[in-house]
């Protein structure tokens, strides 16, 4: 038993059959991850009962702390403690683990199990994200309570991470972990389950680095927890740490806690078999004998000992009491701002928000980079939960907010550093940016988006991924989005990358054609309310005269027709800087006595959410001659153009000269997609 005060041997017996349902649970099931889930069980029962503030009856309180099991694959981990808890888990559950319709699948995912705050997996993805929330925990702060003193702030609270070895592997947690140290984030607080195994055996095939001069080098206060004489975690030293972590709060923390894999299986600890599969009935047998439990039970937990893990949920109570008296006293203080909260937490857009956007004359070519730039600006104005920056792009992307200051801490020597700044500065940390706006998006209460070239999508493609998964709001900016990019060449010409991001379920991929659908696609993102990405030009575009072609607020149904003409024998459907040639390609035919019609289609994912008859109004049937025209690969487009359809696209990498000799070079021109329908014609 261990000497902490409040300790108990109940406290060590309901550990031994946390440790022992782990193994139940995965080999009733005959696959998952049993001996992280067995050597963290004492981990995270001291963390949710002695340290994490939380309300199991209420899992999505405002006062809470927040927990990310960064190591996904033990996702028995958390629902042995969510079921310990009371937060609604019980035995059947743990009984059903990875099985269909369970509420303990493989991986914990957002939205499914309550508790849970994000969906874990992918390693090094929590790490990253726990950033983010520890950035918007801070922002947040400054729109409610901005005045009070460090620590004093009913908002003031921790985000608590459990993570592996591969989390800190991939290189997402150290983009992340770095910006944590220089943004200051005492919020913060990493547990490294330091136990040397992952599937491939011992971590020093690969990993032999001194990851605590790393973390303190990247500015986190550090805790060194060496593993007890038997093997087993140091509880009483961990206890101590996790005291230590919550009274930093000008650093991140970093607990490096020295554990063994599947302690205490005779045979199975210390082994990478122990990792991911299933330990034998004959091994559970013999674990549960070390652990002085009855080796013939089977997903035991004595009744006595369920019931005084579940006064954490009384405790916790109290704890809520007391926060809900200071939040009723601070909302009678501050009128203001608890108007504020109560319209962040119903997710609703002010009367008014979009009139300050800007509707765009026709006349002067826009670049859609640089009326987004203006349209952010514009929300900025009227959404005070609006902020966000770039990797290290803000003046390409046009992702700046004017006078908004930047993000970053008291101490910061930075010109324009505000700790309250709504200019985040990713550094050129694409993927972590990506991990850390689904951070901000899952604390909840702000709206953030992130930039780069659309290109670099790529480096990120795990975090839009996962964003589009969880079904949160995260917007990203990707600029400089074809071969109009020019000179700069092959590297930072985006070909297949319209047909990558659109083949991610759940996520919105915007290709504006021109200043006025670049403010409707803004509005539009805000208003839906999910992942997004909006793909802008580099090049300078026309703006399309509106009393000439549709309005562009046809844009929220993702395709519209811009430009009809009188009996048109073929459809144009085109997107981005494209639309604006589709308009020559329409005026060039009728010059022949062709009529065209010309679709803009900014958005392929909201017009598939279209009924039928406005699909049919746009696209009908009985016109067979449709010609999609965009600047990169064609797959996808044969959904909408059919077998009789025509592809005007680029199915090689581009290169480096001007934008216009490339769209000709390339026969993104009048002339050549001319050529190409009347043939087919």
């Amino acid at each position: 038993m261990s000497s902490m005060s409040g300790w108990s041997e109940l406290d060590d017996r309901v550990v031994a059959h946390a440790r022992a349902l782990a193994a139940d649970a995965v080999q009733k099931v005959g696959n998952g991850h049993p001996g992280t889930a067995m050597s963290l069980a004492p981990v995270a029962y001291t963390l949710f009962q002695r340290h994490l503030v939380h309300d199991p009856s209420d899992p999505t309180w405002l006062g809470r702390d927040r927990f990310i099991l960064s190591c996904g694959h033990s996702s028995l981990t958390l629902y042995i403690q969510l079921f310990l808890s009371g937060y609604g888990l019980e035995m059947k559950d743990l009984q059903e683990f990875r099985t269909w319709g369970s509420l303990t699948p493989g991986h914990p995912e957002y939205g499914h199990t309550a508790g849970v705050e994000m969906t874990t997996g992918p390693l090094g993805q929590g790490v990253a994200t726990a950033v983010g929330m520890a950035m918007a925990a801070r922002y947040e702060r400054g729109l409610l309570d901005a005045d009070a003193q460090p620590g004093t702030s009913i908002f003031d609270h921790s985000i608590w991470v459990i993570c592996s070895d591969g989390d800190l592997q991939e290189g997402v947690s150290a983009e992340a972990s770095s910006l944590a140290g220089t943004q200051e984030l005492g919020s913060l607080n990493v547990i490294y389950d330091d136990n040397r195994i992952s599937i491939e055996g011992d971590t020093h095939n690969a990993f032999t680095e001194d990851v605590s001069a790393r973390y303190r080098a990247y500015g986190w206060h550090v805790i060194d927890v060496a593993a007890s004489a038997n093997g087993s975690v140091d509880i009483a030293a961990l206890d101590n740490a996790m005291t230590q972590a919550k009274k930093e709060t000008s650093k991140p923390t970093m607990i490096r806690m020295k554990s063994v894999i599947a302690w205490p299986a005779p045979k199975a600890q210390g082994t990478a078999g122990s990792h991911g599969s299933a330990l034998g009935d004959e091994e559970i047998a013999a674990t549960k004998v070390a652990l002085g439990l009855n080796p013939e039970e089977k997903f035991a937990m004595p009744d006595d000992l369920l019931k005084h893990a579940r006064q954490v949920k009384v405790r916790n109570a109290l704890v809520r009491a007391t926060w809900d008296a200071q939040f009723a006293t601070w909302a009678a203080n501050n009128s203001q701002q608890a108007e504020l909260l109560a319209r962040l937490r119903t997710k609703e857009l002010p009367a008014g928000w979009d009139s300050d956007i800007p509707t765009f004359a026709p006349g002067k070519d826009v670049a859609t980079r640089a009326a987004s730039g203006q349209v952010i600006n514009a929300i900025a104005k009227t959404l005070p939960e609006f902020w966000g920056g770039s990797a290290d792009l803000a003046g390409s992307n046009n992702t700046s907010i004017d006078g908004g200051g930047s993000f970053l801490p008291a101490t910061s020597a930075i010109k324009d550093a505000h700790p309250y700044g709504r200019i985040i500065h990713f550094g050129i940390r694409e993927h972590a940016m990506g991990s850390i706006l689904n951070g901000i998006a899952l604390h909840g209460l702000t709206r953030s988006f992130g930039g780069t070239f659309a290109v670099f999508s790529d480096y990120m493609r795990g975090a839009v991924r996962l964003a589009a998964l969880m079904n949160i709001p995260s917007t990203f900016v990707w600029t400089h989005d074809s071969i109009g990019v020019g000179e700069d060449g092959p590297t930072h010409q985006p070909i297949e990358h319209f047909a990558a991001l659109r083949a991610i379920p759940g996520l919105d991929v915007v290709r504006p054609g021109d200043a006025n659908e670049v403010a409707e696609s803004w509005k539009t993102i805000l208003k839906r309310g999910r992942a997004a990405g909006i793909l802008l030009s580099r090049q300078n575009l026309p703006v399309f005269d509106r009393t000439d072609c549709a309005s562009a607020t046809g844009t929220s149904k993702g395709a519209y027709i811009l430009k009809d003409a009188d009996n048109p024998q073929a459809i144009l459907i085109a997107t981005g800087s494209e639309v604006s040639l589709a308009i020559d390609v329409q005026k060039a035919l009728a010059s022949e006595g062709i009529a065209v019609r010309v679709v803009s289609a900014p958005c392929l994912e909201w017009f598939a959410e279209q009924d039928q008859a406005y699909k049919d109004s746009v696209l009908p049937r009985s016109i067979k001659l449709k010609v999609s025209i965009e600047v990169g690969i064609a797959q996808g487009w044969h959904q909408l153009i059919g077998d009789a359809g025509i592809a005007i696209s680029l199915e090689h990498y581009g290169a480096s000269a001007d934008a216009k000799r490339l769209f000709k070079e390339f026969g993104f021109s009048v002339e050549a997609i001319v050529s190409k329908i009347k043939a087919a014609m």
